[in-house]
């Protein structure tokens, strides 16, 4: 089956069509910059803009930058605080006028990996971490995912874990990778003395990093860096919504 699947950011919108059987683009990735500021009619006309370039027809997968309650967004990360209780997936299916599915976009990403990447055929309690901007998590447990956990938001040293090891903080603190990863090992045992997970699998910019700062990390659970990198939000948000189709 073919669809086509978002991954809404705070930065840019981005879009292909998916073969959700293997897990592969079909033609090429399009990107149009986030409107600013990021409100809901904006980002829907957007989206609307993105779905016409492809001349789409069917349903619409959105991995989106909250959480994501029947379709309903609960808070807002990198976008605007008037999504807080906005119907996502109905504003979405009125603009465009197709079906829309939407769920948070860690938890798009962790559904591409655990179908197709690093947690394939992987059993036990796996914590996928997005690094960028800010930091996004979707745990699964024996394959089944445990949505909007938003993990990054924990308390560590005294501030939101986001404001202490992201890598946007890391290049704001000109932090080297290994003073970073220190870091980023005290995020990885509080996440571990929570949930006892089985493996970390790492996505984002800084999982092909990973060979710079993995001597800092000290974590009983390995971490492996996710196979699809910066795609796995667009395939996971196709997955998602071949799945609402049944």
């Amino acid at each position: 089956m073919h669809m086509l699947g978002v991954d809404i950011g705070g930065s840019g919108i981005k879009g292909c069509l998916v073969d959700t059987k293997t897990g592969e683009l079909i033609g090429e990735r399009h990107r149009i910059a986030t409107p600013q500021p990021a409100t809901p009619a904006a980002i829907a006309h957007t989206l609307k803009a993105l779905v016409e370039h492809f001349d789409w027809k069917g349903p619409v997968g959105c991995g989106f930058p909250a959480t994501i309650h029947n379709g309903i967004a609960k808070s807002a990360a990198n976008i605007d605080k008037s999504w807080i209780e906005t119907d996502a997936e109905h504003l979405f299916a009125d603009v465009t006028g197709k079906p829309c599915y939407v769920l948070n976009d860690a938890d798009a990403a962790g559904l591409a990996e655990m179908r197709f990447g690093a947690g394939k055929d992987r059993k036990g309690v796996i914590i996928l971490i997005t690094v960028g901007t800010g930091i996004g998590t979707a745990v699964f447990v024996n394959g089944h995912l445990l949505p909007n956990t938003e993990l990054g938001h924990l308390m560590l040293e005294g501030m939101v874990a986001e404001h202490y090891c992201s890598d946007a903080v890391r290049k704001r603190e000109d932090l080297s990778w290994g003073r970073w990863g220190k870091r980023f090992n005290k995020y990885l045992a509080r996440l571990e003395f929570l949930f006892s997970p089985d493996l970390f699998i790492l996505g984002g910019g800084s999982a092909s990093k990973l060979e710079k700062f993995v001597d800092r990390i000290e974590t009983r659970a390995p971490l492996i860096p996710a196979a699809s990198l910066n795609q796995a939000g667009i395939i996971g948000a196709a997955l998602y919504a071949a799945e609402q189709q049944g």
